[in-house]
């Protein structure tokens, strides 16, 4: 026989941890049903301290929706059977319930926190680049004209000249229409 090595010796305790767990999920289940619990995938892994991830497993998904369905069965109170739930017991539900609520609570704030922090990061962005579109757009605008103006001040500058010499010739036409006269 070849020598075990780590990486066997690791999958064998995996193995072996699997089987307990699967195992305690089946024992919680078992313990449910005997004290009347109410039976769900959260409350079977919350009681036996598992993933839920486990008990939606192959394998121990069946035994769950069993137990459910022989819960529904059953008769709806404990009362029809003779049992009653001690005030005790009820108080210690209604703690842990309460309790329960409270942490939902603040998970639930929690992700609203994040997920507003996360939109107005993505509105911030958004903002952004179409500010930083429109600023380019400008610029570049910006850079046509400056470049028409500098191709248009040598053509004024001619214009200009042009009108002055339009200017001299006139003066100088009406002052042979005077000598002429």
């Amino acid at each position: 026989m070849a020598a075990r090595t780590p990486a066997d010796v690791l999958a064998e305790c995996r193995r072996q941890t699997s089987l307990l767990k699967r195992q305690r999920v089946l024992d919680t289940i078992r313990i449910m049903l005997d004290n009347g619990e109410s039976i769900s995938f959260a409350a079977i892994a919350r009681a036996a301290r598992v993933s839920t991830w486990l008990v939606y497993a192959e394998g121990v998904r069946e035994h769950v929706q069993a137990a459910i369905q022989r819960q529904e069965q059953a008769p709806a109170t404990a009362a029809v059977q003779g049992r009653r739930a001690a005030p005790a017991s009820l108080h210690a539900d209604l703690a842990m319930a309460r309790e329960e609520i409270k942490e939902l609570r603040t998970e639930r704030d929690q992700l609203r926190a994040a997920m507003r922090q996360h939109l107005g990061h993505q509105l911030d962005q958004i903002s952004n680049r179409k500010l930083t579109e429109r600023i380019t757009e400008l610029t570049e605008a910006n850079r046509k004209l400056e470049h028409e103006l500098a191709q248009l001040r040598p053509l004024a500058d001619h214009v200009e000249a042009l009108e002055q010499d339009l200017a001299a010739a006139r003066t100088s036409l009406r002052q042979m229409i005077r000598d002429g006269n």
